[in-house]
């Protein structure tokens, strides 16, 4: 007996899908305008290997974003019109698909949640020009009022901001063009204050995958509203690598130039740039953040509860995401939500291999989805183990040489749970497929 999240769902129809342009280019696009993105993307890359090697490392990091994590994915998606969570029975089994990818799925959009929070707190903070250290009473009141508000809309008007979502995300486009011109004056002159390229180097390409991590496996569901391979290939190209390549590239000339034309700016976060920005524009620009986050705060609180509520039927989609963003709530009012890079990592380590797996699933399978596999596919489970192990190296207490070797540590998980699902499905390690009724879209 397969379980119901796999029997219930039915595939996506090819005649309600769209264009890539329609569909998937402007909603992974949506991802990166995100503030979550680019907030700290020049903090210990810029300064330690200079604009030339940054970019460079950003355009690695684009291709590999979209060939390692989201092409497989999105492929499977697009063939049988299914989503993740059912196109991972296939490598971790129907019933290993209930952790993973499905319960780690939404557990993950907590900590989602609650970055986003924490950016949407701070920058309400900045436009008030009020303190926004984090365990304040300010910040604590505002991250309450905030996250729950999200929450609720979430719960029962998430349609609204699906509608409203392309329009919002023209609101960080355009203020990334105005800090752009207003700071990447003098970029050709940018000198970094250390001289370490290839730490540099490692670490743009650690947050930008570790960043795209989730969504790359989500690729799947995006996949599924392609018509063919065409989309979902230009879909992706566009989408993710051009995206990729114009925000961070903006972002990393705008702090080379703020950086040469203002001897004394320290901080290499972006909030740094809408400070040198400066006045009245600056108030606004923290505030219009807020409110740009918003559609990506609604859709981390909705998958989480869809998550939780499709693999458990019997918790309530609504008390799962108050449960979450309250937790969500707690992990920005302590800090924690406020590092970036480690929790960059952190999801690295999560979903690289889930990706890395099913990357290998879709070429042993003759790239094509086999069905879901009974039990708990032991090979999607090893391949899941090693890699998480490999990705959290940087967090083990091992000399700094070694921790810099060990990035970027996402593309080494997704790398590692690649080769080890191929090399336990070759030992005999994975199960049996079960014979699923339309298990391709009509």
């Amino acid at each position: 007996m397969l379980p119901d999240y796999i029997t219930k769902t039915v595939p996506r129809p090819a005649s309600v899908r769209g264009a890539w342009y329609t569909n998937t280019a402007p909603t992974y696009a949506g991802i990166f305008l995100w503030i979550g993105f680019y907030q700290a993307i020049a903090s210990g890359t810029l300064n330690n290997a200079g604009l030339g090697v940054s970019i460079l490392a950003l355009c690695v990091a684009a291709l590999l974003s979209f060939a390692l994590f989201y092409y497989a994915p999105a492929m499977l998606g697009m063939k049988t019109g299914l989503p993740l969570y059912v196109i991972g029975s296939s490598t971790f089994g129907s019933r290993g698909g209930y952790l993973i990818p499905g319960l780690l799925m939404g557990a993950l959009q907590v900590g989602w949640f609650s970055v986003s929070t924490d950016l949407s707190t701070t920058f309400i903070l900045k436009g008030l020009n009020a303190p926004s250290e984090p365990g304040s009473w300010s910040y604590t009141l505002i991250a309450i009022v905030w996250a729950y508000t999200l929450a609720a809309i979430a719960a029962v008007g998430i349609r609204y901001v699906a509608r409203v979502a392309i329009f919002i995300n023209m609101i960080p486009f355009l203020m990334i063009l105005v800090v752009f011109f207003k700071t990447s004056s003098g970029f050709q002159n940018y000198v970094p204050p250390e001289s370490h390229p290839w730490l540099g180097f490692v670490l743009m390409i650690q947050i930008v995958t570790g960043f795209f991590a989730t969504a790359g496996a989500a690729g799947a569901d995006f996949g599924m509203e392609n018509r063919d391979k065409r989309d979902v290939r230009l879909g992706g190209l566009f989408g993710i690598a051009v995206a990729i390549l114009f925000v961070g590239g903006l972002i990393l000339v705008s702090m080379a130039g703020a950086h040469s034309t203002h001897p004394g700016l320290q901080s290499f976060d972006f909030d740094a740039l809408v400070g040198v920005v400066g006045g009245l524009l600056a108030t606004i620009m923290f505030f219009l953040y807020a409110v740009a986050s918003i559609p990506g705060g609604c859709f981390c609180a909705f998958i989480m509860g869809n998550s939780f509520s499709t693999m458990m039927p019997g918790l309530k989609r609504t008390s799962v995401i108050l449960a979450g963003v309250t937790v969500s709530i707690i992990l920005a009012a302590t800090g924690m939500a406020s590092h970036l890079i480690p929790f960059f990592q952190i999801i690295g380590a999560s979903f690289g291999p889930v990706c890395g797996a099913i990357l290998a699933d879709y070429l042993l399978s003759g790239k094509k989805w086999s069905g879901p596999r009974e039990g708990i596919n032991l090979a999607g489970y090893g391949a899941w183990a090693v890699g998480f192990v490999v990705g959290i190296i940087p967090f083990l207490p091992i000399p700094d040489d070694v921790k810099t070797y060990a990035q970027p540590a996402t593309v080494y998980s997704a790398i590692a749970g690649f080769l080890v699902y191929i090399a336990l499905a070759k030992a005999g390690l994975q199960s049996k497929t079960v014979k699923l009724e339309a298990q391709t879209a009509s």
